[in-house]
């Protein structure tokens, strides 16, 4: 799903604006950034828990040549599904 099919699927289900509903999933977004740098972990209830991860460095490979090379440490974020989400899915 797209953004703009987010918006106007959202707006239906709420009864309001595409473009009220664009402000406020821009809001959101730039809320839950906000949230999940400054404190490491966004919950959502319904939907889940964001939380960010520090990837330890690391060796690969080059499957092509085989020649190694080194992956940096870097940040990712983490999602674990609630409960209402995992009996959804099932």
């Amino acid at each position: 799903m797209t953004k703009p099919e987010l918006i106007a699927a959202t707006a239906e289900e709420a009864g309001i604006t595409k473009a009220d509903t664009g402000r406020i999933l821009d809001a959101f977004v730039k809320v839950a950034q906000a949230e999940l740098l400054s404190t490491g972990k966004l919950q959502v209830f319904g939907l889940g828990t964001f939380s960010l991860v520090t990837r330890a460095a690391c060796t690969r490979r080059n499957p092509q040549t085989g020649a190694p090379i080194a992956v940096p440490e870097k940040r990712a974020v983490k999602f674990k599904p609630a409960a209402d989400l995992k009996r959804a899915m099932a």
